[in-house]
């Protein structure tokens, strides 16, 4: 028998083989073409050699995309046309998306509201009546809550957004000075009290973005109890006590004003330690690069 020249047999089976992965191609239902045959096929020459990492590219470029689809910029499937396909949209905006409307913003918004809520049922019908009083106390008690919530829900379900950093602190302040104003200007409470906590809660809020270029002053124990009693007593004061209750608000009033004097003190402390800190890291670094 005649042989038959190498290269002639190699083309006449690579051909088949060309041939036979077209016909798999053509036969095999749309978006179910295997990545790997399809990928040799294409890069297999007229003499059945291979050339070296063609097939594995064209079989990335098929298998990437999924069921007959390819990556596109953002990560997004997309189909033959380029067009984005359908599934990779939907998971695209599922995961690029950054609502406000989370269930952490939602509670900060709630406290929000509750501001102007608290302050008409704190002053309705002279601001005096233990009806009106007791509800403006569930208010005050609903924002509270929420309070310590929100935060908690941001950032365990990675739900932190611009809006809640800026309005979480603003809906913190806003309901504990309404509730100190409001009581203050029924008598129920000394206006240098009203004064000691909302100037030293502006004062600190204020410190925290002189000294952000330097690093962030974390909140303390000593700040956590300091918002807790404020909240109770607050609390208690809204409400029409009488007796012993109305003596001990007192106490736990003189408790907070305390607190609220000295976790002031120790922030201010760790500002000055902060700043001091951040520039003598600033003046090392550049001498260490002049150098």
């Amino acid at each position: 028998m005649t042989g038959v020249p190498a290269s002639a047999a190699g083309g006449a089976s690579g051909a088949r083989r060309a041939a036979a992965g077209a016909a798999s191609t053509a036969s095999a239902p749309s978006g179910k073409v295997p990545g790997a045959a399809v990928g040799r096929a294409a890069a297999r020459s007229a003499d059945g050699a291979v050339p070296s990492g063609a097939g594995d590219r064209a079989s990335a470029g098929v298998d990437q995309g999924g069921a007959g689809g390819t990556e596109g910029p953002e990560g997004a499937a997309v189909d033959g046309d380029g067009k984005p396909a359908r599934g990779g949209k939907i998971a695209a905006a599922a995961v690029n998306q950054a609502s406000v409307w989370n269930i952490a913003n939602l509670l900060t918004m709630l406290r929000l509201l509750l501001v102007p809520a608290f302050v008409a049922l704190m002053l309705a019908d002279g601001g005096y009546d233990p009806a009106w009083r007791s509800l403006a106390w569930a208010a005050f008690a609903v924002a509270m809550i929420t309070d310590l919530f929100d935060g908690h829900l941001a950032r365990t379900y990675n739900l932190v957004t611009d809006f809640g950093k800026i309005a979480d602190p603003i809906a913190d302040k806003a309901i504990m000075g309404a509730a100190l104003i409001c009581l203050s200007a029924l008598g129920d409470l000394p206006w240098w009290v009203t004064g000691v906590i909302l100037g030293r809660e502006l004062g600190i809020t204020l410190l925290r973005f002189l000294v952000i270029r330097y690093g962030v002053i974390p909140a303390s124990r000593g700040g956590k109890l300091k918002t807790l009693t404020q909240g109770v007593a607050v609390g208690m004061y809204v409400l029409a006590l009488t007796g012993w209750l109305a003596t001990l608000r007192w106490w736990v009033m003189a408790v907070a004003v305390v607190l609220t004097v000295v976790t002031g003190l120790d922030y201010v402390k760790q500002a000055i330690v902060l700043r001091r800190r951040g520039i003598a890291e600033r003046k090392a670094a550049l001498e260490e690069k002049e150098a």
